[in-house]
């Protein structure tokens, strides 16, 4: 766990979101010791005069947002990002609490691959990162990892993610195990035999530039394939990255029938369609890929209509080199830690599809739950609990300019957008690991 600040710090005045606790009100916020001392709504927070104060007026004071989708690349991919420069990342994007994905050289099918991780985001000294490990050993899903032994080692989830879980006794296998440690199954869903060679949505812009198309039914036989099997099992079973209706439809139907079935969205997947790819611009592709306007409305309905309660980023780090290869070379996937806020803003509450009670929730308090990170009090603010707070701007307008960005990659199809909102302090174990320097949220002399 990261070091905490001794110092006391008062958050003044700013709109106070909780969703856990149902709190929305202007108030006070004091921060001692690395933990929440106390809230205030009504009237102002007496404090030591050594306290520093600051003016939140105008902001959103929110627990620490949660990204339960990152890739960080480390080890064995550290040109495209380290555990440094991701948390960097993630912390002024407004994330506290950051979850990598096991495909990593080697994946995180071990316990000493795990604490890997763990040690290198300790002298990061910034966000919380917690592993997601691997299903299977190698990630390769022919032999199930020892995931009692990695749970107890501090993974709060298991996935293969990058690659699918084909063989249907394998995936009742991994289901099996991770419902006996209580654990969470993270789907990558991707039927390969329908996506060979493919690298954007099957449809009339496929075939207008001449590239390989990849259906909608790639993602929907996999999760209708894994509820069917989990029936019976019960297992925490969230998909990832969903990209179309038909997803949608059947995470709907399971969770109307009452079985513990989640499904997150990205920003770009909410924001972009197909023909985004129509110039070959590579930083348009990703898996699964960006579908059409009909299934990006769906998606939003989605998050609006509570089928889906959880946003993530798949943060996918990848190097200009890389991106600048022919479309069919170039490797899917963009960069999303410091960008998800205001992009998550302007889909859904600037659309008026939610506000931002709702948006918090949805990435604060729901990821939590989902990994049991809330028994740790992460994903709510609360009196002694962990102070992970960030600090929003939501009137503050800035232009997407991924030069500037503190992830080691370029890889954002964002790039020149103006936007609105932005995390302009993050605290962690109360400690400011960001502070936006332009903003009127400024550490006192």
């Amino acid at each position: 766990m990261n070091a905490t600040d001794r110092t006391s710090t008062l958050i003044r005045g700013g709109r106070i979101i909780d969703p856990a606790s149902g709190l929305d009100a202007t108030g006070d916020v004091l921060i001692s010791d690395g933990r929440i001392k106390a809230i205030e709504v009504g009237q102002p927070l007496s404090v030591e005069p050594d306290t520093r104060v600051h003016d939140a007026s105008g902001c959103l004071v929110v627990p620490g947002l949660i990204d339960i989708h990152v890739h960080l690349r480390d080890p064995g991919q550290q040109h495209k990002e380290t555990i440094r420069t991701g948390s960097m990342a993630a912390v002024a994007g407004g994330f506290t609490t950051i979850c990598c994905m096991p495909n990593t050289a080697p994946a995180l099918d071990a316990p000493e691959h795990v604490e890997y991780v763990h040690a290198r985001a300790r002298e990061a000294g910034l966000a919380r990162v917690h592993c997601i490990g691997a299903a299977t050993l190698g990630r390769k899903g022919l032999t199930l990892s020892p995931i009692e032994s990695l749970a107890r080692n501090g993974c709060v989830g298991f996935s293969d993610d990058g690659d699918c879980i084909e063989n249907p006794d394998m995936m009742k296998s991994v289901l099996q195990a991770c419902a006996a440690t209580n654990s969470v199954f993270m789907q990558h869903c991707q039927e390969k035999s329908l996506t060979i060679g493919s690298v954007m949505h099957e449809g009339a812009v496929s075939l207008k530039l001449g590239l390989r198309g990849w259906p909608r039914q790639a993602e929907e036989m996999i999760i209708d394939r894994d509820v069917r099997i989990n029936r019976d099992i019960g297992c925490s079973y969230h998909a990832q990255h969903l990209s179309s209706a038909g997803s949608i439809k059947i995470i709907r139907d399971a969770r109307s029938r009452g079985e513990p079935v989640t499904g997150e969205v990205t920003p770009h997947h909410l924001l972009l369609t197909d023909e985004a790819c129509l110039d070959y611009d590579t930083d348009a592709k990703m898996n699964p890929p960006l579908r059409t306007e009909a299934d990006r409305l769906k998606l939003i309905e989605s998050v609006a209509d509570g089928t889906i309660t959880i946003l993530a980023t798949d943060h996918a780090p990848h190097t200009m080199a890389e991106k600048q290869q022919p479309f069919d070379d170039a490797p899917f996937g963009i960069i999303g830690v410091e960008t998800a806020l205001p992009l998550y803003a302007r889909a859904l509450v600037e659309s008026s599809a939610i506000d931002w009670p709702r948006l918090i929730a949805c990435m604060t308090i729901n990821p939590a739950r989902l990994l049991r990170l809330d028994e740790n009090g992460l994903g709510r603010l609360e009196p002694g609990g962990p102070a992970d707070v960030t600090i929003i701007d939501p009137d503050h307008q800035w232009i997407i300019a991924p030069e500037m960005f503190h992830c080691r990659s370029r890889n954002c199809p964002f790039n020149g957008w103006t936007v609105n909102a932005r995390a302009i302090a993050t605290f962690v174990g109360g400690r400011p690991c960001h502070v936006l320097e332009d903003s009127r949220f400024q550490s006192p002399a």
